[in-house]
C-alpha cells in the first residue's frame, strides 16, 4: 500500500470509543465472532483422529484438515491487516463472518477429505478476516481508559471458549455424527453478522490502493517460515529448510520494499518504536513457552502418567479457567499500571507454575498437577491482557489495524517455535523430554519476563508516529 493517503468520508474515527449501549452490542459481536474461531478451532483438533476414521482418511493426510486452515490464516494475516487500515474494518470483519459462516456450512457438507480440506480453507480466510481485525475494533469499541478492560474480557472469551471446546467436542461426537462439529457454528456466525452490522464501528479506511506486490510477499514470508517449521519437525526433510529460507528472501525483499514507507503492509514502522518492539518480542517468546507446555502436558500425562484421556482433557482445564478469570482482572489493572511490570510479574509466575510442573514426579496427585496448571494460567493471564493492550495503544489510531493483526502474527510465531521445539525433541528423545522441555518453557518465560521489565525503562507515555507522517 504504497499510495498517498487521501480522504476517506466514512471513516469514522472514534477517538473515545462508542457510546452505551451500542459499545455493549459491538463488543458482543467481537466476543461471539472469538468465541466461534476459537472453538472451532479447538473442537478440530480434538475430534480429527474420529473425522479421519469416517471419512476414510488416513492420519498422515488427515493433519491437511488442520494444517489448510492454519496456513491459510497464516498468510493472510497482515495483508488483511492493512487492507482494514486502508478500506476500514467492518468491511473486512463482516466479510470475514460470512465466509466463516458459509466454510462452516461446506465443511459439513463435505463428503471426502478433499472437499473438507477445501472448505477449511474458505473457513481459514474468514478466519483470517476476523482476528486480524479484531484488537483494532475492541480499540475503536471501549474509549481509552477503558481499553485495557476490553482487552482483558476479550481475554475471557478466548479463555473459557478454549476450555469448553475439547468438553463440547467429545459431548457432540458421543451424540451426532462428526458434520454437527461445524453446524453449531451456524446459528453463532448469523447472530454475530446481524449484531455486527447494526453494532460494529466504522473506523479505519484510509482510502489507500492495496500493494498487491507486498501483499504477496507477506505471504510467501509466513507461509514459508511457519509451514517450512512444521514440517522440519514433523519430516526432518531438506524441503523444511527450503520453505523456511524462501520465506525468509521473500520477508527481506518485503522488507527492502517498503522500508520508508509511512504505513507498510510489513509493520517496519511500528517495529521502530521501542515500546511496540519490545511488546511483540516479549509477546512472541512468551507464547513460545505456552505452546512448550500445552504440546508436551498431554503426552506426559497420558504416556509417562497413564491417565486416560479423559482425564486428560480435565487437567488440561484449570489453566484456561485461572486465565479467563486472571485476565479481567489485568486488563483493568493495565489501565492503571504499567504493563511492563504486570507482565514481568506475570510471566515470573508462570515461569514459576511451568518449573513446578517440570518436577511433579512420576506418580503426583490429581491436586498436585491442578494447582500447578492454575498458577500458569493466572501467570499467563496477568501478563497477556495488558501485553496486547499496550501492543494495541503503542500504534497511531489509522494503524490500529497493523498493530492487531502484529500482535496476532507474534502468538503465532511463538506458538510454532515452540510446537516445532517439542516435535524435535520428541523425535530426538520421545517423550521422556517432558520435563526438559517443561524446564526450557520456564526458561523462555523468565526471558520474557525480563524483556517485559525492560519496558520500564522506556517513557511513560508510548512514542507515537506523528500524524504528519500518514498525511
Amino acid at each position: 500500500m504504497r499510495d498517498a493517503v487521501v480522504a476517506h468520508p466514512a471513516a469514522e474515527q472514534h477517538s473515545d470509543g462508542l457510546p452505551l449501549p451500542r459499545r455493549y452490542w459491538s463488543a458482543a459481536a467481537i466476543w461471539l465472532a472469538l468465541a466461534m474461531a476459537v472453538l472451532d478451532g479447538s473442537i478440530a483438533n480434538v475430534a480429527l483422529p474420529t473425522i479421519a476414521r469416517q471419512i476414510g482418511a488416513t492420519p498422515a493426510t488427515s493433519v491437511w484438515v488442520v494444517n489448510a486452515y492454519q496456513l491459510t490464516i497464516t498468510m493472510l494475516l497482515l495483508p488483511l491487516a492493512a487492507l482494514g487500515d486502508a478500506i476500514g474494518y467492518r468491511k473486512v470483519y463482516l466479510p470475514g463472518l460470512v465466509l466463516f459462516t458459509i466454510g462452516s456450512f461446506g465443511c459439513a457438507m463435505a463428503h471426502g477429505l478433499s472437499g473438507l480440506i477445501a472448505a477449511r480453507v474458505f473457513q481459514g480466510v474468514g478466519a483470517a478476516c476476523i482476528m486480524s481485525m479484531n484488537a483494532a475494533l475492541v480499540r475503536a469499541t471501549y474509549p481509552t481508559k477503558m481499553l485495557g478492560r476490553g482487552i482483558g474480557y476479550n481475554a475471557m472469551v478466548l479463555s473459557a471458549s478454549a476450555a469448553a471446546g475439547p468438553t463440547l467436542a467429545a459431548f457432540i461426537l458421543e451424540v451426532a455424527n462428526w458434520p454437527w462439529l461445524f453446524l453449531i457454528n451456524l446459528p453463532i456466525g448469523v447472530a454475530a453478522v446481524i449484531v455486527g452490522l447494526k453494532a460494529l464501528p466504522s473506523a479505519g479506511g484510509q482510502g489507500r490502493r492495496p500493494d498487491w506486490v507486498s501483499a504477496l510477499l507477506s505471504a510467501a514470508m509466513m507461509g514459508g517460515v511457519v509451514f517450512g517449521a512444521e514440517m522440519l519437525a514433523r519430516t526432518g526433510s531438506m524441503s523444511g529448510l527450503a520453505m523456511i529460507a524462501g520465506g525468509i528472501v521473500a520477508g527481506a525483499c518485503l522488507v527492502r520494499r517498503e522500508w520508508g514507507d509511512p504505513a507498510p503492509l510489513f509493520p517496519v514502522d511500528l517495529l521502530r518504536n521501542r515500546i511496540f518492539g519490545m511488546s511483540i518480542a516479549t509477546s512472541t517468546v512468551s507464547f513460545a513457552a505456552q505452546m512448550l507446555a500445552y504440546v508436551t502436558l498431554p503426552f506426559m500425562f497420558q504416556m509417562v502418567l497413564g491417565r486416560s484421556a479423559f482425564e486428560t482433557g480435565l487437567l488440561m482445564t484449570p489453566w484456561p479457567l485461572a486465565l479467563g478469570v486472571v485476565a479481567p482482572i489485568a486488563g483493568r489493572l493495565s489501565d492503571k499500571v504499567r504493563a511492563g511490570l504486570l507482565g514481568g510479574i506475570g510471566l515470573a509466575v508462570f515461569a514459576a507454575g511451568l518449573f513446578s510442573l517440570s518436577r511433579l514426579g512420576t506418580h503426583p496427585a490429581t491436586w498436585d498437577i491442578a494447582w500447578r496448571m492454575a498458577l500458569c494460567g493466572a501467570g499467563f493471564g496477568l501478563f497477556q491482557s495488558p501485553n496486547n493492550r499496550t501492543i494495541v495503544s503503542a500504534a497511531p489510531r489509522e494503524r490500529s489495524g497493523a498493530a492487531g493483526g502484529m500482535l496476532a502474527t507474534a502468538r503465532l510465531l511463538g506458538q510454532t517455535t515452540g510446537a516445532v521445539a517439542v516435535g524435535a525433541a520428541f523425535h530426538l528423545s520421545g517423550v521422556g523430554a517432558g520435563p526438559g522441555l517443561l524446564l526450557a518453557a520456564s526458561m523462555a518465560a523468565l526471558v520474557a519476563a525480563g524483556l517485559s521489565l525492560l519496558r520500564l525503562r522506556a517513557p511513560r507515555t508510548p512514542h507515537r508516529l506523528p500524524e504528519a507522517a500518514l498525511d
